[in-house]
């Protein structure tokens, strides 16, 4: 199974700025959405905002106005650019795709991100 490849996240201490990339393999062949989730300690999985090829962007509530989720045109590769970071959004974040609109199928190993207070 083709695995997408995450950068960015690290230790910043709050309200501080962070940038996530991910860019999907040339083995996965057509690429209709591309997503980033967070999972927290002891929380599930939650999705943080996606964004559909050629398409319009979803941002959850929590961190609408906060982060922005943007693509490179290709449909290849996402970003995730994180403003005012708090402790709440400390999470490993995962960078996922899928290629029809029937849940996500591609995945990250993930990055973790930490706030400090």
């Amino acid at each position: 199974q083709a695995q997408l490849m995450e950068s960015g996240g690290g230790l910043v201490q709050a309200g501080g700025s962070l940038n996530l990339s991910c860019v999907a393999p040339g083995s996965i062949f057509t690429i209709n959405q591309m997503g980033w989730y967070r999972q927290a300690p002891g929380k599930q999985r939650e999705l943080v905002a996606d964004i559909i090829h050629k398409g319009g962007t979803n941002i959850a509530d929590s961190v609408k106005g906060r982060f922005t989720i943007s693509g490179d045109g290709t449909g290849r590769a996402i970003y995730l650019q994180m403003h005012n970071l708090q402790p709440e959004d400390t999470a490993v974040y995962y960078c996922a795709a899928n290629r029809r609109p029937s849940g996500y199928e591609y995945w990250g190993q993930g990055t973790q991100v930490t706030v400090s207070s």
